[in-house]
């Protein structure tokens, strides 16, 4: 049985130096009386054993019946938008051609025996429902959802040999997403007070869309554009970059800050000039100008080019691989996507990672998980929030109709409400869920 502590002293415990970890290791069990201790398979209501993990499912959506991949209607979908496969003549023109959504999205369901449930997402399809199912789950069952450190240890472990990036931290992710929103729901706090509490209660938000006006006039404080050629366009294409930058820049003026998002699509020449060219414009940022394991390439950029911020980290993976970025002390700033990056557990260390190197962490997208996350750390001063419609100015649920009760901006900025884990429900009668591989 896990030891007891005192729970006046509780709020105190979480927010001293390290307390979340030093709590979570203490294996801190719900409060009795909590209205979601039901109990289940003949447990004691009082017994922290109803705390441990019963079940773990992994669904995959299928996008005919509903799903948080975007619609073809979608500028995402539709427009140019330069890519790693734009050099290929034949999957230039549309970046879904080559399989950009081919795995899918998986959602994790982890219950206690009490009956509780967390949920967690990533976009690793059934492959990554595979690993979930018949891997690690082992290391799941009969285990407290508060050991967050030793859990995601194990399963990167015992993963080692075939994982270490890409669809296997995928897999983990969406696993430890939902063993934090469950520990919230357990606790009945939201998971930023998890983290020790609000660094900032209302977070100000830039918005992605290829059409900035529309993000200035809904509040947010600068746009983030897709860049639309590559170096497979030559110098002819480069000038168009600029040349859309400079029409986004007459339309909203000199107070608003505008972004670029190259999406791993340029080389080191090709971002050198592009960077230099648009200094006129005053881009705030390039984003991702480079395949994510070219670090060494983003150095020389930045000797070369100091017109405007650089910053990556949306295909990186694990403390490890944002420790090769910030040591080389390339980037302003760094967006892992907690949906791919590890998860919360391992977002947390990378930011503290950042601090310890003076740059900003802003994650990518990932919608709740990423205000929360970025609500308790003192280095993540905004937030991103991608607009959606066939021409980027629809306020739409991030995760389209995935989940219930999705935080959604008000005059550019977020605020989150007080409910458990983080805070929203899964969808269930509008989506067509199937798992694919139980155990």
């Amino acid at each position: 049985m896990a030891p007891k502590y005192n729970p006046r002293n509780r709020r105190r415990f979480l927010k001293s130096a390290g307390g979340i970890v030093a709590g979570l290791s203490l294996g801190l069990s719900q409060p009795e009386g909590s209205k979601n201790g039901s109990t289940a398979l003949g447990q004691n209501p009082t017994s922290p054993d109803k705390d441990k993990i019963r079940e773990v499912r992994a669904f995959v959506v299928d996008r005919k019946g509903g799903s948080s991949t975007p619609q073809k209607a979608l500028w995402t979908n539709t427009m140019l938008i330069a890519s790693p496969m734009s050099i290929y003549p034949e999957y230039h023109d549309d970046r879904g051609s080559w399989g950009k959504n081919v795995l899918g999205t998986v959602v994790v369901e982890v219950e206690d025996i009490g009956g509780r449930v967390g949920h967690g997402i990533s976009s690793c399809g059934i492959p990554g429902a595979y690993l979930i199912e018949h891997h690690f789950k082992r290391f799941l069952l009969s285990q407290y959802p508060h050991d967050t450190e030793k859990l995601w240890d194990q399963m990167f472990r015992s993963s080692i040999h075939y994982g270490r990036k890409g669809l296997p931290i995928m897999a983990i992710s969406a696993i430890d997403l939902a063993l934090w929103d469950l520990l919230g729901i357990q606790r009945q706090e939201p998971v930023y007070a998890l983290l020790g509490g609000q660094a900032q209660t209302e977070i100000p938000m830039y918005a992605t869309t290829p059409n900035p006006e529309y993000a200035k006039k809904m509040g947010f404080w600068g746009a983030k554009m897709p860049l639309s050629y590559g170096p497979a366009d030559g110098r002819e294409g480069l000038l168009k970059n600029v040349a859309i930058a400079e029409d986004a820049r007459s339309r909203v003026g000199d107070d608003f800050d505008l972004m670029y998002d190259c999406w791993m699509s340029l080389d080191v020449p090709y971002a050198i000039e592009l960077a230099r060219s648009l200094g006129p414009v005053r881009i705030k940022w390039l984003e991702e100008c480079l395949l994510p394991d070219d670090y060494d390439g983003l150095v020389d950029i930045r000797n070369a080019a100091n017109t405007c911020w650089l910053t990556t980290g949306e295909h990186e993976y694990t403390r490890y691989g944002f420790l090769e970025i910030l040591k080389r002390r390339c980037v302003d700033l760094v967006q892992p996507d907690l949906t791919w990056c590890g998860g919360l557990t391992e977002a947390i260390k990378i930011a503290q990672l950042a601090k310890s190197y003076k740059v900003l962490v802003v994650p990518h997208v990932s919608a709740t998980y990423s205000y929360h996350f970025s609500a308790a750390q003192t280095n993540c001063p905004f937030a991103e929030f991608i607009i959606w419609g066939e021409k980027g100015n629809k306020i739409e649920p991030v995760f389209r109709n995935l989940f219930r009760d999705e935080p959604m901006p008000e005059n550019g900025s977020i605020k989150l409400t007080d409910r458990p884990g983080w805070g929203m429900s899964l969808n269930r009668s509008d989506l067509n869920l199937t798992r694919p591989f139980p155990v």
